[in-house]
């Protein structure tokens, strides 16, 4: 597989967006806990319209869809079952036309965030899956390029949810939460402790599966976990990485909706594509940023990674 990363290394790399909710925080747009960026679907779409063409002007050509908090966690049960269809329909909707709008070529991937909760591998309930997981795909199926799932720490959550996405016959990206390690001798492992080697060969072998992914980690995990994905992927399976920009751990259990954890600001775009240097290394054609990552830093990612 050493060849095979060499050939990825040399694919043209693909600049993913930033952390819609700290955007629309920074832009002064409606945003809090537990509503998270779904508050500004509700108060105030054109916030989120504005802050995916802010992340397109960056130089982005992949944007997600603001989705993520559309779940019972984050806005409640009673709102997701009266609003979340619409909810789920405005935020696809809104990155498509800013998509079609933009200067150049911009792919939209649906964001499928984990059903209950963030970081929380523990909490997946099959049997109350499924009453979230429709709207988020029928919602946005029309809308989307590719499926896009988000912060995955349970597999067995990621299975469940890949075999109703391969329904669609649309491409499906992974993208995995690492647990922030205390010895960086320690191998690297998704918020599950299933390990990273794991979670990879178990992901090659979910249907219409282009690409694998690490995200909502500090910077400073996805190497490690990059390298051993490189050695298990073909050169045809995307990889790539969108960190975070927290400034604590999370822990598994971690409640992700409690609080709007601080971010790193001694972290520059410099810092951060640095990172990204040696991501491309190690085979990624996909780098972007999770939370905290905003337009400048994509838009340094876009200047001098390219």
């Amino acid at each position: 597989m050493e060849q095979s990363k060499a050939k990825r290394a040399k694919k043209p790399v693909m600049i993913m967006d930033g952390g819609m909710g700290r955007e629309l925080e920074r832009m002064g747009a409606p945003f809090r806990q537990p509503e998270w960026s779904a508050l500004a679907l509700m108060q105030a779409p054109q916030s989120v319209s504005q802050a995916h063409d802010n992340f397109i002007k960056a130089g982005a050509e992949i944007i997600i869809t603001n989705a993520y908090a559309v779940v019972p966690f984050h806005v409640g049960q009673a709102v997701f079952d009266t609003q979340g269809r619409d909810l789920i329909r405005i935020a696809a909707t809104r990155a498509r036309d800013c998509a079609d709008k933009a200067p150049h070529k911009v792919t939209v991937a649906a964001s499928i965030p984990p059903l209950f909760g963030s970081y929380n591998p523990d909490a997946f309930c099959e049997d109350k899956a499924l009453a979230i997981l429709i709207p988020l795909i029928e919602a946005q199926a029309d809308h989307i390029d590719i499926w896009l799932m988000e912060t995955i720490s349970s597999l067995k959550e990621g299975e469940f949810v890949a075999r109703e996405l391969a329904k669609t016959g649309k491409p499906l990206w992974a993208s995995f939460t690492l647990t922030d390690r205390e010895d960086k001798n320690d191998p690297p492992t998704i918020r599950s402790e299933n390990t990273v080697e794991n979670a990879v060969k178990a992901t090659l072998t979910w249907a219409n599966i282009e690409g694998i992914l690490f995200n909502c980690s500090r910077p400073e995990e996805m190497a490690d976990a990059l390298s051993i994905a490189a050695t298990l992927i073909p050169d045809t399976i995307h990889l790539g990485a969108y960190a975070n920009n927290f400034k604590k751990s999370m822990k598994k259990g971690h409640l992700a909706n409690e609080q709007i954890t601080p971010l790193n600001d001694e972290l520059t775009p410099q810092d951060y594509y640095d990172y990204a240097v040696e991501w491309r290394t190690l085979g990624s054609n996909i780098i972007g940023g999770c939370c905290g990552i905003g337009p400048h830093y994509i838009q340094y990612l876009k200047e001098n990674l390219s």
